[in-house]
């Protein structure tokens, strides 16, 4: 068993996620106060408490997403999982890559907190509510969906932003041209092709001034290499140079997230089972899909942290 350790993006989030970690480890309680110390707010009050829409604000999402993977993280160190022995990569959706980067020792989790909520703020900032949008292409191929893009485009921007497995491509860009990529799609034989309910249009060339508030903010913080590779998301290849890792994640904000080519390139290098650390398993049910030999785990929540461990060490033995 040749594992990877995967993180959660947008989208898993749902109010009282963490709670019971909080309630049952103190080290994972540990990790929610951190977090609420480095963003100066009690974010871990509208994780559990809600409401839902303050949750799904992208500038709470981000980091409340990684909270809960680094919280996961902590109570399976506790348990003696060593990441630098368990796994041979780790990679994240999105948002993800900053909490596989707190996971794997390249930032702090004050850091990965206080980046997100940056990362959060400019990307709901970068465009006017209403004027961008996104929209889940399925059943159509890669290609098929840039070729979608493209057409669609006419003069704004329409972008792939998200290829998420196998027949589940993500368009990004001005609304209207996004609404023209869902008729057009469905003209190339889509199985659907439907308008998601986020608050921006990311991945894409309009997130640009994101990007430039997350270049600034990421040239202020130390990246430290981290203790295996990261599976970047906008080369779906292994980086360990923290100057690579600073430029990929402002490359990740405009760019696509090339989850299907990262996830073929670990299980074509050894890797037979990717760990989803955090909440929701929205990356486990992607796996299959993907590369159907591959096996997908959630970890969400105690019952699941020690049939990991329990995993792990018989494994070893």
């Amino acid at each position: 068993m040749t594992i990877a350790f995967t993180f959660p993006g947008q989208g898993s989030q749902t109010v009282g996620m963490g709670k019971d970690l909080a309630d049952t480890f103190p080290e994972a309680r540990a990790v929610f106060e951190e977090v609420d110390a480095a963003l100066g707010q009690s974010l871990t009050k509208v994780m559990w408490e809600g409401p839902a829409d303050e949750l799904t604000l992208t500038a709470n999402t981000q980091p409340a997403l990684m909270a809960v993977s680094l919280a996961t993280m902590r109570v399976l160190e506790a348990k003696g999982v060593d990441l630098s022995k368990a796994a041979s990569f780790v990679a994240g959706h999105s948002l993800g890559e900053y909490s596989a980067l707190a996971a794997a020792g390249s930032l702090s989790v004050a850091q990965a907190a206080r980046l997100l909520r940056i990362r959060g703020e400019a990307m709901q900032k970068a465009v006017p509510v209403g004027e961008g949008a996104m929209a889940a292409l399925l059943g159509l191929d890669f290609d098929q969906a840039m070729e979608v893009a493209q057409e669609a485009a006419q003069g704004d921007v329409c972008q792939a932003a998200n290829d998420n497995a196998t027949g589940q491509v993500v368009v990004s860009g001005h609304k209207a041209a996004v609404e023209r990529a869902c008729e057009i799609a469905k003209g190339k034989g889509a199985r659907r092709a439907v308008l998601l309910p986020v608050s921006a249009p990311f991945h894409c060339a309009l997130m640009q001034p994101a990007a430039d508030a997350m270049a600034a903010a990421l040239a202020e913080v130390e990246i430290k290499a981290p203790v295996v590779p990261l599976v970047a998301n906008v080369v779906a290849a292994p980086i360990t140079d923290p100057e690579e890792i600073r430029t990929r994640l402002v490359e990740q904000v405009t760019g696509t997230v090339r989850w299907r080519e990262s996830v073929s390139w670990m299980a074509d290098n050894g890797v037979t089972t990717l760990v989803e650390v955090g909440t929701g398993k929205v990356l486990t049910g992607m796996v299959r899909r993907i590369v159907k030999s591959l096996e997908g785990v959630a970890v969400n929540t105690a019952e699941d942290i020690d049939a990991l461990v329990a995993r792990l060490e018989s494994a070893q033995s």
